[in-house]
């Protein structure tokens, strides 16, 4: 069935609307945090899911060629690879690009643009291998984001982000496999005018609501501002403490006795009792220790101590106690392994990696620096 003059106006509006909405998410982003991961990740991915309004119209890909396609259709493919990468910066403080990301995101718009550009027989066996793995992508990466997410989940102290995450996690996912679905179910893997239309809306609305809660966030709510990523910030810079820091408010906290009260009783349960020792400890168990709830406890520990993350605050104080005992002459000869298994490290590739981030140094470099030193 034809499509109408005003449907066809009410598409270019809506898809106008979500191209200016997404171009100036990604100028926000890409402006005022330009050097932050999460920041690059989301530019990129707002510039990517434009393209992909454009590329996805129905005139558009009723009239185009398929190779003049190719690059849009490789840019649109490529979103579900940022999207994995942009939940991955926004969520973990700690997050690096790496070669991995950029070849995955390469390697998987090099293949929608060989099976839009190159391949003319849908029927060949190639097309029935390079097909199936790019319909494979929107359901992995979302996938793999939503793992992400999940991972993140529990020890996130930022209640505001935990709830943006959710949000971004279950509808992008639910897109993605929306959108997958509906190309598998037309015979040549395009989309109806009605569900190109369903297309927009969806997007729209997620993209709505995701920029306004990002721009309703304080900075320091979704993306890290100065605070400590591994160290509490009240260990020394030269790593010199014996013992777990003292419990020090954050500056600009409002004070409440009663959060000043459960702020003490945290600090003498991971001072003075070594709580941080248990292996598999968790915002619940501590939570539970406390007989407080755990928004509570998420809320001191973020508002009052700056720490965004739960294990990055409890790893300050394994640090702290692994740092005292490699710097004493008289465990000289303990091995860094028993070292970082009492301090509550499950294993020495973790606690390693966590030792070089906060220091600069491996934990045998730090040892003879600080030996060397007494």
């Amino acid at each position: 069935m034809p499509v109408s003059a005003p449907s066809n106006l009410a598409d270019a509006a809506l898809r106008g609307v979500l191209i200016a909405l997404l171009l100036l998410l990604g100028l926000v982003l890409g402006r005022d945090r330009p050097r932050l991961p999460a920041a690059r990740a989301g530019a990129a991915l707002a510039l990517g899911l434009a393209v992909q309004v454009v590329g996805s119209t129905p005139t558009f890909e009723a009239l185009v060629p398929r190779l003049w396609q190719a690059p849009l259709v490789a840019i649109s493919v490529g979103n579900a690879v940022l999207f994995w990468v942009f939940v991955q910066a926004l969520f973990d403080d700690d997050f690096t690009l790496r070669p991995m990301h950029v070849a995955a995101w390469a390697g998987v718009a090099g293949l929608a643009a060989f099976n839009c550009a190159a391949l003319p027989d849908a029927a060949s066996a190639t097309a029935t291998v390079t097909l199936g793995l790019q319909r494979a992508v929107p359901l992995f990466f979302p996938v793999l984001a939503a793992l992400a997410v999940a991972s993140y989940w529990r020890g996130d102290l930022v209640e505001k982000r935990r709830r943006l995450r959710m949000f971004i996690a279950v509808t992008g996912t639910g897109y993605s496999l929306a959108m997958l679905g509906a190309r598998l179910a037309s015979p040549d893997g395009r989309l109806s005018d009605a569900w190109a239309a369903a297309d927009v809306v969806m997007l729209l609305l997620i993209v709505a609501v995701v920029a306004a809660r990002m721009l309703r966030l304080a900075g320091s709510d979704l993306f890290p501002v100065g605070l400590p990523t591994v160290l509490p910030a009240a260990l020394p810079a030269a790593a010199e403490a014996t013992a777990p820091p003292p419990c020090v408010a954050r500056p600009g906290a409002a004070s409440d006795p009663a959060e000043d009260r459960l702020a003490e009783s945290l600090q003498r349960l991971m001072a003075d009792n070594r709580a941080y020792r248990s292996e598999d400890l968790s915002i619940a168990s501590l939570a539970a220790r406390l007989a407080v709830p755990e928004y509570r406890l998420r809320r001191v520990i973020n508002q009052r101590l700056g720490h965004r993350n739960f294990s990055a605050y409890v790893n300050g104080f394994r640090l702290a106690e692994a740092m005292a005992a490699l710097a004493d002459p008289d465990k000289r000869e303990l091995p860094v392994l028993t070292i970082a298994l009492t301090a509550g490290f499950q294993s020495i590739g973790p606690f390693n990696r966590t030792f070089k981030l906060a220091t600069g140094l491996t934990p045998t470099e730090f040892r003879k620096q600080k030996l060397a030193d007494s």
